[in-house]
């Protein structure tokens, strides 16, 4: 079994920054793209920002020089640094990995979420 446990969400004033984590545990073989997603009461889930294994990067256009995602492989670990936070900012934010997990001789790719961690911007 492969869990994303998030965590770093709370609450802060607008122009303010907060740092979120997202950690992977499990039978983990290998973990490709990671990325975070934000959702907000009676939308959809939206795509904040991405990463490979590699490194590369997408973000959504409302994040841009403002968002920062990175990931430690080691620590099977994705963060998003959020700076000049804005109150249209808030909502719960949640991890997601491709992941190869390992089931007893055999492997397979999961797409895997997180429980979500809220985030709430206040003006």
């Amino acid at each position: 079994q492969v869990q994303l446990v998030e965590s770093g969400g709370g609450l802060v004033q607008a122009g303010g920054s907060l740092r979120l984590s997202c950690a992977a545990s499990g039978s983990i073989v290998s973990i490709n793209a990671m990325g975070w997603y934000r959702q907000t009461p009676g939308k959809q889930r939206v795509l904040v920002a991405s990463i490979t294994s590699g490194g590369s990067t997408e973000y959504a256009d409302f994040v841009k020089g403002r968002f920062t995602i990175s990931r430690d492989n080691a620590k099977n670990t994705v963060y998003l640094q959020m700076n000049s936070l804005k109150p249209e900012d808030t909502a719960v934010y949640y991890c997601n990995g491709n992941v190869e997990a390992l089931f007893t001789t055999w492997s397979r790719y999961l797409e895997v979420w997180g429980q979500g961690t809220l985030v709430t911007v206040s003006s």
